[in-house]
């Protein structure tokens, strides 16, 4: 399998290279988007004369070791002292500070884009990707996505998650999408672009670096190369698999298992039973995963130094492992045995002060109150994890226009 990049740097998409060569290039990137030898992006675009006029990072920063939701300076970490260039981070401290300023790509000619998604609607780095566009787009700059498969399959079967309501968009949904939306980074920028009335193609706004060699029904194991983390708490290819699902433990007062060697897979509080919480969950059906009772104590997040208690997911099967519902009925499960020792958190998130986390992952408040209020497991999973089979048009649709909008 064959990235954007690698593309790129082999001699396709020759015009392209001739592009690079004759403007300023301004680059959205981090630490994870490599090629096929293990070398960034950032450098590979500098072996083909590319010039930089800014370089912008997402959350996490350019290195890649800032914490979810921590700010991140501009011209932070080491790749940066290295590169020279102006480094601007787009995870700042407030809202603001999500989206470059027109002025930040007031010397750029070409915006280049290589980020490594992972096929969820609450990973940041594509409605970063997405803001930068835009404000590229009112300054007449053309965007460049080198793209890169879907990590967790590509597959219209595994969609899940309905799309958000209207008034529950955040950074973790800017536009109404599947929480689990089986795209690639290019191919959701060319939907998004499309619902905004961009222009695809190489005169266009927006054009597509395609991926080569990918099996769109596969994960990252058929790919024949390494899993590169793209973030501190998606460490595996199995993390990324759960990560649709069990990101929904952040709404929460449940440990995702921040702080532990398996972040994610792992959920539990200190006033679980984990024994019950594992028996009642599989009780309910997880078909593609074993689940067993753990207890770990986190480093640091919620409930550093004190013991948990709760369970690990084991995927066995990704095609038909289903994370939503799986994570959404673990939620459910554990509010129902721990009663008021379960909270869903209120506090900020996400820069977003109005609406409670976990509502705006689900995309409404109606989950959360029917778990409030003692509503059955099965009823409160259908709230959140079917998605309407008009969706999978969207995927084929995208698939097109990724293809057609050639670089």
């Amino acid at each position: 399998m064959f990235c954007g990049i690698d593309l790129l740097f082999a001699g396709q998409a020759a015009a392209l290279r001739r592009r690079l060569r004759n403007s300023k290039v301004g680059c959205l990137t981090h630490a994870a988007a490599v090629d096929r030898r293990g070398i960034r992006t950032l450098e590979v675009l500098e072996e083909l004369g590319a010039s930089y006029s800014v370089i912008f990072s997402p959350e996490h920063g350019l290195d890649g070791v800032a914490q979810a939701q921590e700010s991140v300076p501009h011209d932070a970490g080491q790749i940066a002292s290295r590169l020279g260039s102006r480094i601007i981070s787009l995870y700042g401290s407030d809202r603001e500070s999500l989206a470059p300023s027109d002025d930040s790509l007031s010397e750029t000619d070409l915006l280049v884009i290589d980020l490594v998604d992972i096929g969820s609607r609450f990973y940041t780095y594509a409605w970063t990707a997405w803001m930068t566009i835009q404000v590229a787009a009112r300054r007449g700059i053309h965007t460049v996505i080198l793209d890169r498969p879907n990590p967790i399959s590509g597959d219209p079967a595994t969609l899940e998650g309905k799309p958000q309501n209207k008034d529950h968009l955040s950074f973790v949904g800017l536009e109404p999408l599947p929480i689990r939306h089986a795209l690639t980074i290019g191919e959701l920028l060319c939907y998004l672009a499309s619902e905004a009335g961009l222009p695809l193609g190489a005169q266009g706004a927006l054009s597509v670096v395609r991926p080569a060699g990918w099996e769109r029904h596969r994960t990252a194991h058929a790919w024949g190369r390494p899993f590169v983390n793209p973030s501190p708490n998606i460490p595996t290819l199995e993390t990324a698999i759960v990560y649709p699902g069990a990101c929904l433990l952040e709404g929460t007062n449940l440990s995702e298992g921040r702080g532990t060697t398996l972040p994610f897979q792992t959920a539990g509080a200190p006033f679980i039973d984990a024994e019950r919480l594992a028996s009642d969950l599989l009780s309910q059906g997880v078909p593609g995963a074993w689940v067993r009772p753990v207890s770990f104590r986190p480093t640091f997040d919620k409930y550093a130094n004190e013991v948990c208690h709760g369970v690990m997911i084991h995927v066995t099967d990704p095609a038909i492992f289903r994370p939503v519902a799986t994570y959404m009925a673990l939620v459910a499960l554990a509010h129902a045995q721990a009663g008021d020792r379960f909270q869903f958190l209120s506090q900020v998130y996400e820069f977003e002060t109005t609406r409670q986390a976990f509502d705006l992952l689900t995309g409404s408040s109606e989950a959360r109150r029917a778990i409030l209020d003692g509503g059955r497991v099965a009823d409160v999973v259908q709230m959140v994890a079917p998605v309407d089979s008009n969706w999978r048009s969207m995927v084929t649709e995208s698939e097109l226009r990724a293809d057609s909008a050639t670089a």
